[in-house]
């Protein structure tokens, strides 16, 4: 029987989730209330659309040689792929005998043993962790940061290269003790290829307007450049690759 699953969207031609050009699935359902999330429409598992792995594969075929060329791949995003274990599962796997570059993008929330099978069929995990410090994690998410960490260790002990992600917001996740913090943890992981410091933004605000959620970050400004160049240091102290 076909695997099944629930999506949001896709994006044909992506270029910042992984490396090259890339086909990216968006899934459906998120476990956590991320207060700058730019995809709140993911969020309940619900909506969105259902389709197949091989209606997926189909898709996907169509754009291989831009794969290829570019040194890309498929990238699974969300939502929170790791609620669908099984489907993203199907997908890599088939992907892999397709010889096509597999990268998931997780906040790494979820049951450990979920991610295990997955993960068989990945090339590169895309791994956000929103705050080292596990009181600002909460208020941030809603949830523990523990899973994440745990599975960043995992991840590094079974030898699977990782991209750490870091949304830098100001006023939130800015704290230059947190951040040391986090690079202090990070430095003992052995897979980590680099450190993705991404800027807030607030580009999915109109998303929270349509839906009916209070935005509590409507006032909160892009990070300067000065505070962004603070938070490069403190990993680049640690030798982690910005």
């Amino acid at each position: 029987m076909s695997v099944t699953g629930r999506i949001h969207s896709i994006e044909t031609c992506g270029t910042v989730d992984g490396p090259g050009i890339r086909f990216l699935v968006f899934t459906q359902g998120c476990p956590l209330r991320c207060q700058y999330c730019h995809n709140p429409d993911t969020w309940k598992i619900s909506d969105g659309k259902t389709t197949t792995v091989e209606e997926l594969i189909k898709e996907i075929e169509k754009y291989k040689s831009y794969m290829e060329f570019s040194g890309g791949g498929v990238t699974v995003t969300g939502g929170e792929p790791l609620i669908q274990p099984k489907f993203v599962e199907e997908l890599f796997r088939q992907c892999k005998e397709k010889g096509i570059h597999t990268a998931l993008d997780t906040s790494g929330y979820i049951p450990l043993e979920h991610a295990k099978n997955v993960l068989k069929y990945t090339d590169l995990v895309l791994l956000d962790i929103k705050s080292f410090d596990s009181q600002t994690y909460k208020d941030l998410t809603g949830v523990s940061n523990e899973p994440t960490l745990k599975l960043a260790k995992y991840l590094s002990d079974i030898g699977k290269p990782m991209w750490i992600r870091y949304v830098l917001v100001p006023n939130l996740t800015d704290n230059p003790e947190h951040i040391e913090a986090l690079a202090s943890f990070l430095t003992n992981l052995k897979t980590i290829e680099k450190i993705e410091i991404l800027p807030f933004h607030k580009m999915g605000e109109y998303k929270w307007e349509e839906l009916g959620y209070d935005y509590k970050l409507k006032d909160t400004p892009t990070p300067s450049k000065e505070l962004l160049n603070t938070a490069k240091e403190i990993f680049k102290k640690y030798n982690l690759k910005i």
